[in-house]
This record gives C-alpha cells, sequence and structure tokens, in this order.
C-alpha cells in the first residue's frame, strides 16, 4: 500500500475521466492515476484491466457507478472482483470496507456550508481514509483546515478551472487535484 501512496503523491493532476473518449486519453498520457467517475457496472472491470495493461491506476468513484451499490457488499466486490488501486465515495462503509481489503481510500468531503465542513471531520475521525478529496476545490481556506484538523493528505477537486486555481490548491496544501477539465490535464 505505501507504493501506491508515494505514487499518487507524484502526481499533482488527477484526470477524472466521464467516457470513453476522455479514458482513451489518459491512457495514453503521462498520468499514472486516473479517476472512473460516470461508468456502468458492465464496463468497470475492462476498464480497470485495460488501464492494468497500459501501466495505469483507476481510482473508482463508487457513488457514481450506474447498477452497483457504494455500501459494503459493493465495496467488497470492487475490492475482490475489479481490482482497482483505489476507490472514492462520501459512505462511511465503503471506506471502512476498502481499508480492511487494502484498497487506497478516499473519503470526498463536501465543504458546502459550516454544518457540512463539521460533520464531514467529524466522520473522518471514524473512516480514517488514505486521502480525503475536498470539494470544492477552489477554496485554499478550507483546504489548509481541513488539512491540519486531519493531518491526511488532500486531493482538491470540483469547480476547478483554471490553472491559477489548481496552484492555488497545491500551495494552501493539496498534494494533488483531481479535474474532469480536459485542457488542465494538459499542465
Amino acid at each position: 500500500m505505501k507504493k501506491e501512496l508515494i505514487l499518487v503523491i507524484k502526481q499533482s493532476i488527477l484526470p477524472a475521466i466521464r467516457n470513453m473518449k476522455d479514458f482513451e486519453k489518459v491512457i495514453s498520457s503521462q498520468y499514472e492515476y486516473m479517476i472512473l467517475l460516470d461508468s456502468h457496472i458492465t464496463q468497470i472491470k475492462s476498464v480497470v484491466a485495460t488501464a492494468k495493461k497500459h501501466n495505469k491506476k483507476i481510482l473508482i468513484h463508487m457513488d457514481m457507478i450506474d447498477g452497483l451499490k457504494n455500501d459494503e457488499s459493493g465495496t467488497l466486490f470492487v475490492c475482490q472482483e475489479i481490482k482497482p488501486a483505489g476507490i472514492i465515495s462520501t459512505k462511511r462503509q465503503a471506506i471502512i470496507t476498502a481499508k480492511k481489503k487494502g484498497v487506497l481510500a478516499i473519503q470526498r468531503l463536501f465543504s458546502i456550508d459550516t454544518l457540512a465542513l463539521e460533520n464531514g471531520l467529524e466522520l473522518l475521525k471514524n473512516t480514517k481514509p488514505d486521502y480525503i478529496e475536498v470539494l470544492p476545490g477552489i477554496i485554499p481556506e478550507i483546504i489548509r483546515e481541513v488539512h491540519e484538523k486531519t493531518d491526511i493528505k488532500i486531493i482538491a477537486g470540483g469547480l476547478v478551472r483554471e490553472k491559477s486555481e489548481i496552484e492555488s490548491a497545491l500551495e494552501s496544501g493539496a498534494i494533488s487535484v483531481s479535474t474532469s477539465n480536459r485542457d488542465l490535464w494538459e499542465l
């Protein structure tokens, strides 16, 4: 597992793929890791297998796979049968299950208001994810605060539209920025 963590840290942009055209672009890029967003349960096994053939690693967003429930059973299925490098989820049980199975676990934390942030920070005490994806990723103060309060590596994501926003997130303590904006993958 430590090998996975070191490699993710070295990648400042995490391409988030929404369709097969995005996948084809990332598969031929310099990026080792990518996030699989919108997909269907029938596609994920072949997508992960293809990525592995190209020495790429996929982080599956459990909450966005059509036909797959993001609970303990769904996570067990993904970890045991699909074998991605990691999973991303807002769900407590998905994160805990992935960690038990030795799969990289990334907890999504929406910082839409003070209560959501406080509840999210409380949840993190129980799940102890490997990483936290803070959304939206364009609020440097929140990125800094979450990292200071948890001492867990931060991935910034959501609403990232400009190179300056990536730079700001990284300067605020994020180790990586996830984005589905294909233009930003070229940076």
